[in-house]
């Protein structure tokens, strides 16, 4: 397997992702070749520091970078010679197999459906992102890739989304729930409303709607919204998880009593840690390109980074993309 890294991208770019790179060709098996886009004088001095002289190891010098601050598409366009551009090249070329990127989500969506172009059958990409939940992991999808999506967009999402919770997750038969405002099937606007009849008249296994509460206390394996709705359900999360973990730690540590229940308690917080922490999911699917390509989170961590790569792997060796596109052809039964 091959897999391009944006190793620009990201909060900690490039320190966190050639470090990453370096701890997935270590750590995981099967790479071939793993290509650093990017200034080179940076990324060489950060395999150093790493003491990586891996010879599965390229570099792509590139002279410019997408800040968070540019417009995605005109990102694309105007910095043709970026790291996530160079990074999505190689996929174009068919050098690498995989992309991956910590960096601007609009510009890696925007480069890869322009560069790579759709699945065919399929409209829009979709970010499927793993939520994880009291009984499972679920794929959340759309988590921000497309924040006006139509019914038939929807729909697709449905189909995409249970194909990567059945053949990267494990799962033989996925629920999908639809994000509502209630439980029963006359609740949510008219754009909800639109889209739970055409679930309905799938063959996907549709549970009908589901509410946030949902997401956690009965919890089905595929959560279908809009781009904007998921990626506010995403972050939402993301952000209660930390503050809980924030809370705990103030609170165990505010006496001696405290720290030494604590101590006893420490394997179980690691564990709820470690369940909860994106670190360990390490990127989200952008389902539907015709191309592997995976979104890491802009904070990533080195471990993050190798988890994003990890990821690219399995979307290659489970070949979701002509999954994908069969269960798209037959509306979803093919997926389930």
């Amino acid at each position: 397997m091959r897999v391009a890294l944006d190793a620009m991208g990201g909060d900690f770019a490039p320190r966190s992702t050639v470090a990453g790179a370096a701890l997935a060709l270590r750590e995981l098996g099967g790479i071939e070749k793993l290509y650093l886009t990017g200034d080179e004088a940076q990324l060489t001095r950060e395999l150093a520091a790493n003491h990586c002289n891996d010879r599965r190891i390229e570099i792509v010098h590139t002279t410019q970078v997408v800040e968070m601050s540019d417009h995605a598409v005109e990102a694309v366009r105007r910095k043709k010679d970026s790291s996530v551009n160079r990074a999505v090249d190689l996929v174009k070329k068919g050098d690498a197999d995989a992309v991956v990127s910590a960096g601007h989500t609009g510009a890696m969506v925007a480069s890869t459906t322009i560069k790579l172009r759709t699945l065919p059958g399929v409209e829009r990409p979709g970010i499927a992102s793993y939520l994880p939940t009291e009984h499972n992991v679920c794929v959340l999808i759309d988590a921000g890739a497309n924040v006006d999506a139509r019914p038939i967009h929807m729909l697709q999402y449905a189909i995409m989304g249970t194909v990567v919770s059945q053949y990267v997750l494990g799962f033989d038969n996925p629920q999908v729930g639809l994000m509502s405002i209630g439980g029963e099937d006359q609740k949510g606007s008219e754009f909800t409303k639109e889209i739970f009849k055409l679930l309905k008249a799938s063959s996907l296994n549709f549970r009908g709607n589901v509410e946030g509460h949902d997401l956690f206390e009965r919890p089905v394996e595929v959560v279908l919204c809009d781009g904007f709705v998921g990626n506010v359900v995403l972050k939402t999360c993301e952000a209660t998880a930390s503050a809980v973990f924030s809370w705990l730690k103030r609170e165990l540590t505010a006496n001696s009593k405290r720290k030494a229940g604590a101590f006893l308690a420490q394997n179980a917080f690691r564990a709820i840690r470690n369940k909860t922490n994106y670190e360990t999911y390490g990127g989200s699917p952008l389902v539907g390109v015709d191309g592997v390509a995976i979104i890491a989170h802009g904070a990533s961590s080195p471990l993050a980074i190798k988890n994003a790569v990890r990821v690219a792997c399995e979307l290659i060796e489970k070949k979701i993309n002509p999954r994908i596109v069969e269960a798209v052809r037959q509306g979803g039964r093919s997926a389930v």
